[in-house]
């Protein structure tokens, strides 16, 4: 790998990036690049140390927006300000900032930003590289069809993209590949220092059930619900608690349907700190959902030492080979769910152990933030190469 030094651009559309952006700028600044972050806002309660936060111009505020323009256009931008036109204001921005930051390299982190960049697509102004993520590469291509269109277009014109599962690369491939044809599978990295010493397992008088995540069709909650609702005609001693589901009207109605007020909490949200010590006190994690990349709370929770039991969904097979490092089960399944949370309940100690070990071990191996930062720069130096 090349020891050049790049200028990267990361447009994520808002400073309050994702968790794997958050954990990528840190590693590339501690590597020696220049990062810069580009978004639609001010607000940014926790920046990262050393990282460029540069605004385009506030979606909300349009004081903040013509300060913003001023800075970067000058008197130019009273005039476009003056035909109501923010979205060409945000546009001039942008390309005052691109002109001066020079950037080696664009990596834009959801489809939704690809607008912004396409004059610079279609010049190759820029290497710019798109990630390939969960919703916006499983699912939303496929049930709108302009989306598709627009991706189709677009994705030739790219100089690389990112998948963050080998399943989401394989799907990716159904729109399109990048001119250079360079598809790189980089899976997220935790810092592992953040997480508390793994304790040796120890089973409860009640089972107690956990899932993270804001209440969304793709998450699955119906499904657990229902396999839950199986549980409890079997007699299990149980309790279900699902962080992110609290003012959800659909899984409210489903709990109360079924009868389980009594069984299933739903809590809002929380700290990561906070949810760590709920997954960790868990006996067991679940992940129902429909459709993921590679979830980042399942990782999260096999470095807590808490067991999980994922569906099928996107790249969770890369994380989990079921019966070694967890459980897979069919997704929209209850019975299938319902009856491996049975088996579970069943197995002994020293078994149980061994699965939280070798879990501990997979994402220590291939989940920690030293790959991903080497995977990023390896791309972003592949791209540049190529």
């Amino acid at each position: 790998m090349s020891n050049k030094k790049l200028k990267i651009i990361i447009f994520d559309g808002s400073f309050q990036t994702t968790t794997f952006i958050r954990r990528l700028i840190k590693g590339l600044v501690f590597q020696g690049h220049q990062v810069y972050v580009l978004g639609f806002n001010l607000s940014n309660p926790s920046p990262v140390k050393g990282v460029h936060y540069v605004s385009l111009g506030s979606n909300q505020d349009k004081l903040e927006l013509l300060t913003t323009s001023l800075v970067l256009q000058g008197l130019n931008a009273c005039k476009v300000l003056l035909k109501l036109n923010k979205k060409e204001l945000q546009r001039k921005n942008l390309a005052k900032v691109l002109q001066k930051v020079q950037p080696d390299v664009i990596h834009a982190q959801w489809n939704s930003v690809l607008p912004w960049l396409e004059p610079y697509l279609k010049n190759k102004a820029y290497p710019i590289i798109l990630s390939q993520r969960g919703y916006h590469t499983n699912v939303r291509p496929f049930v709108n069809k302009k989306n598709y269109a627009y991706l189709q277009q677009i994705y030739p014109q790219l100089s690389g993209l990112h998948s963050v599962s080998q399943a989401i690369s394989e799907q990716g491939k159904k729109i399109g590949m990048p001119f250079t044809g360079i598809d790189q599978v980089v899976y997220t990295g935790l810092d592992f220092k953040q997480f508390p010493e793994l304790m040796p397992y120890r089973k409860k008088n009640r089972l107690e059930l956990i899932s993270v995540g804001r209440a969304h069709w793709k998450k699955g909650y119906a499904y657990a619900i229902r396999a839950c609702e199986l549980l409890k005609k079997n007699n299990f001693d149980f309790r279900y608690t699902i962080i992110g589901g609290k003012h959800d009207e659909e899984v409210i109605y489903l709990v109360q349907e079924a009868g389980l007020q009594e069984n299933i909490q739903l809590l809002g949200k929380y700290p990561s700190s906070k949810v760590y010590e709920l997954v960790q006190e868990a006996s067991l994690f679940i992940l129902p959902s429909l459709e993921e990349g590679i979830a980042n709370v399942a990782v999260e929770a096999m470095t807590l030492g808490t067991p999980v039991i994922s569906t099928d969904c996107g790249g969770m097979q890369e994380l989990i080979t079921h019966n070694q490092e967890g459980w897979i089960v069919p997704r929209r399944d209850p019975l299938a769910l319902a009856r491996q949370i049975e088996v579970f309940t069943k197995l002994r100690t020293e078994k149980i152990e061994t699965i939280r070990q070798a879990a501990l071990q997979k994402v220590e191996l291939e989940f920690n933030e030293e790959q991903m930062t080497k995977g990023m720069e390896r791309l972003y130096q592949k791209v540049l190469s190529s």
